[in-house]
């Protein structure tokens, strides 16, 4: 399954088109404070000042979301694909917490953004997901009745449908979470590239389960739908 959880949708995503922008932006701050432009007329020399201080207020939001803001506090993510329906919808655009994490650790019922690892995509693109394993946790998979967690059924009502398979493979036996690793569903519980499908093929030609996500991957919590006005909502 092709299942891309969530792209970033604000533009300049590349290092150096930011770059450009900022140095852009210095280059238009010192044209100004120079150029002999504003001398021709009294009303443009006075204009200058305006100038001037437009620009550097556009220079330092520019440094601020994209210096401080994005790396480390908020960031933008689009929804391509229909592994968390009915929560998010495909062309939902949410805001996803980047700070948090730095607190707590993710929890149960958290939607986390991360940096899929290769067992579910060999691109290191980022995924959206719920957290439904956390470390110590013993889960398991029923079909038609849900995902067990210490030999208790989740309450989930956010989920589109019961699972139509069984997890692991063998009925009956459980996945215990390794200490700093997670693991992670779509709501969309059939239809999802998530910790039940992720593999890797071994030295002797195997297909091998690799269900755990490591936490450093996250990224952060999806907090916030913005886009579709008709869809604004806390996600949850």
């Amino acid at each position: 399954m092709n299942d891309v959880g969530a792209t970033t949708v604000l533009a300049f995503d590349n290092p150096w088109h930011v770059a450009a922008l900022i140095a852009l932006a210095v280059g238009l701050r010192l044209w100004a404070a120079y150029t002999r432009l504003f001398d021709i007329a009294p009303v443009l020399y006075r204009s200058r000042a305006a100038v001037l201080e437009f620009i550097d207020s556009a220079l330092i939001a520019v440094l601020l979301v994209f210096c401080i803001l994005r790396p480390f506090v908020v960031q933008a993510f689009f929804i391509p694909s229909s592994s968390m329906e009915p929560t998010l919808q495909v062309g939902d655009r949410i805001l996803v917490n980047k700070f948090i994490y730095h607190f707590r650790k993710p929890k149960f019922g958290d939607i986390a953004v991360f940096e899929a690892p290769p067992a579910a995509n060999h691109y290191g693109l980022d995924f959206i997901k719920r957290v439904v394993g956390t470390p110590g946790d013993r889960l398991t998979v029923v079909r038609y009745e849900g995902l067990y967690a210490n030999g208790e059924l989740r309450n989930e009502p956010y989920i589109k449908e019961t699972p139509t398979y069984d997890w692991p493979d063998l009925r009956g036996a459980q996945v215990v979470v390794p200490e700093h690793q997670l693991v992670v569903f779509g709501d969309n519980r059939n239809y999802s590239n998530d910790s039940h499908r992720w593999r890797a093929l071994t030295t002797d030609s195997h297909w091998e389960p690799r269900p755990f996500l490591p936490e450093e991957n996250v990224l952060g919590k999806a907090m916030f739908i913005f886009w579709p006005i008709n869809r604004m909502r806390i996600v949850r």
